[in-house]
């Protein structure tokens, strides 16, 4: 699920958590999906400081508008014995905005449903980071939702990427670089992402995408299924028309 200014991705953002929701199974004739214990978020790295650990932090509750989201104690203490794959460390969450805009939406689909916070840096140890915390949340008994929240290329000058020129041949190069990632998710290959992501610059969280579709497939998940692609170009083509010249990719997929 991507993680821009609600105007911009938000709906898609919403898709996502809609899916999710809509896939717990439901009470016998019908009725309100089964509730998660826990949701996990793996979220991609903004913060300008190395990592060759997927980041914790020591909060016990994060505070949004509307209200708080508390951190599953148990797996998160559990995550943070596992040294060599998790570390703690707060200056991956104070400023950054990956799992924290997802929160308002796990909170409308799932209120008061507890979360374990999880930044994972584009490294090579992302799947078993996801099937660790899928092992985890399973050894614990906790029925896990994993969400990865990342967005796709960022294109044009303003992010000093444009390798098919500015313009709406450029951003239509643009949704087809996302495309090739997105394959990759509809292949369930994890171990594919980082690597492809690295070359292709197309995912600013394929740590976490890696990290989420491993921690699915540990937890028996099957398939992924696209629910919605675009850019920001087209969703804020209606509130704040845009120059075709920047723009970032939005994905919606579900994995069950």
């Amino acid at each position: 699920m991507p993680h821009a200014g609600w105007v911009c991705s938000g709906a898609i953002a919403g898709e996502s958590i809609a899916a999710c929701a809509g896939l717990t199974p439901a009470t016998k004739g019908g009725g309100a999906p089964r509730r998660p214990d826990v949701v996990v978020v793996f979220g991609a790295i903004h913060t300008p400081i190395p990592a060759s650990s997927a980041m914790l932090c020591s909060a016990d509750a994060w505070a949004e508008p509307g209200g708080t989201s508390p951190v599953q104690g148990e797996l998160d203490a559990k995550l943070k014995e596992l040294s060599g794959l998790f570390a703690v460390d707060d200056r991956f969450h104070r400023r950054e905005h990956a799992v924290e805009v997802e929160l308002p939406l796990i909170q409308s689909a799932w209120p008061g449903v507890s979360i374990v916070p999880v930044e994972v840096p584009l490294s090579d140890a992302a799947t078993e980071i996801g099937r660790c915390a899928a092992r985890q949340a399973s050894a614990a008994g906790l029925k896990a939702v994993f969400l990865a929240s990342s967005d796709l290329t960022h294109y044009g000058p303003g992010y000093r990427f444009a390798p098919a020129g500015v313009g709406p041949q450029g951003l239509a190069w643009a949704k087809d670089n996302d495309r090739m990632l997105l394959e990759l998710v509809a292949q369930m290959t994890p171990e594919g992402i980082v690597g492809h992501v690295r070359q292709h610059g197309n995912a600013c969280g394929g740590g976490a995408i890696a990290a989420m579709l491993a921690a699915c497939m540990e937890s028996g998940a099957t398939s992924a299924r696209l629910l919605r692609h675009a850019s920001s170009f087209e969703t804020l083509a209606r509130v704040a028309p845009q120059p075709p010249i920047d723009a970032v990719g939005y994905a919606a997929v579900v994995v069950g």
